[in-house]
């Protein structure tokens, strides 16, 4: 797990760089068109993240999903940009999703190693022979 956050901390260095860059961007780009401020804003983001995922070879799906590099690298790109075109809060979210895999993972292991635990230490129940139940149902 803690590899995997070391290798998306590239990802998330450039999706906080180009939120950056949008700050900066936003007074210009409200002087010279408001009315489409998100768009001009969302395609320069999308624009400099996808040169960045193709550049630097950032590959999220690659990293969670442990694809084919060679096979699907366009696609794992195009994505990554993406993400990164999201700035932080699409890092966050994948960061996010992965805490709560982590958690669900480490609370089945621990209901699986309660329920071995509580079947290994159950005391043993002795059962009663034919004769012996032969015996009760006459009384």
């Amino acid at each position: 797990m803690d590899e995997l956050i070391k290798a998306l901390a590239p990802v998330f260095a450039a999706g906080l760089g180009i939120q950056q860059l949008g700050e900066i961007l936003s007074p210009l780009v409200d002087k010279v068109s408001p009315n489409y401020k998100k768009v001009i804003l969302g395609l320069v983001s999308l624009t400099l993240a996808l040169v960045l995922a193709f550049q630097f070879d950032l590959h999220v799906l690659n990293l969670l999903l442990k694809l084919n590099a060679d096979k699907h690298a366009s696609l794992d790109a195009m994505v990554t940009g993406l993400i990164i075109s999201g700035g932080t809060e699409g890092v966050n979210s994948i960061l996010k999703f992965l805490k709560y895999k982590k958690e669900d993972v480490k609370n089945e292991a621990a209901a699986k190693t309660s329920a071995n635990a509580n079947a290994a230490h159950a005391p043993a129940v002795p059962v009663p022979t034919e004769a012996a139940l032969t015996e009760m149902n006459k009384k």
